[in-house]
């Protein structure tokens, strides 16, 4: 296993932890995040390997269109849940896609508990964009860095109108 370093990074919706190794970015939790990643082993780094994923985050944040994402690694998943979460990559800013829809997508039709799970289990949130992935009935189903999060990120995409 690489060695991963870690920062922390002010946003909107709180306190964010980026990891990265020398490959590339490879985790994007939020405070209460589940699963919670181990960080076992991690090494505090706040210096420059993070640049480009905090100015796509500030730019992201600022509804300014980010550059290219950074580089990720990632560094976990099983083949379902890579097929998954390249799904995910597909789903443009402002738009919403079901876990039924993902399924068809990756050819298992019959897997969208599955798509679920995976969907729960990406390790860069907001750089794989899972908060657009809503239930068949419209409803804003789970979300790893919890529905209030979830709610927020679709407001500030324009996707549902503020409260």
């Amino acid at each position: 296993m690489p060695a991963i370093y870690f920062t922390t990074h002010d946003s909107p919706l709180g306190e964010l932890t980026l990891a990265a190794t020398d490959e590339g970015l490879c985790g994007l939790y939020f405070k209460g995040h589940k699963p919670a990643p181990e960080r076992k082993g991690w090494k505090r780094d706040d210096g420059p390997r993070f640049d480009a994923a905090r100015s796509w985050l500030d730019s992201w944040f600022a509804k300014a269109r980010p550059r290219k994402l950074p580089k990720l690694s990632i560094l976990s998943g099983t083949p379902f849940q890579r097929r998954v979460w390249d799904v995910l990559h597909t789903i443009p800013p402002g738009k919403t896609t079901t876990y039924g829809d993902i399924a068809r997508a990756i050819g298992s039709p019959g897997a969208v508990r599955a798509v679920g799970a995976a969907v729960g289990r990406n390790p860069l949130s907001l750089f794989i964009p899972c908060h657009r992935v809503i239930g068949r009935d419209g409803s804003l189903t789970g979300y790893a860095g919890g529905l209030q999060r979830k709610t927020w990120l679709l407001g500030h995409e324009g996707v549902l109108k503020p409260a």
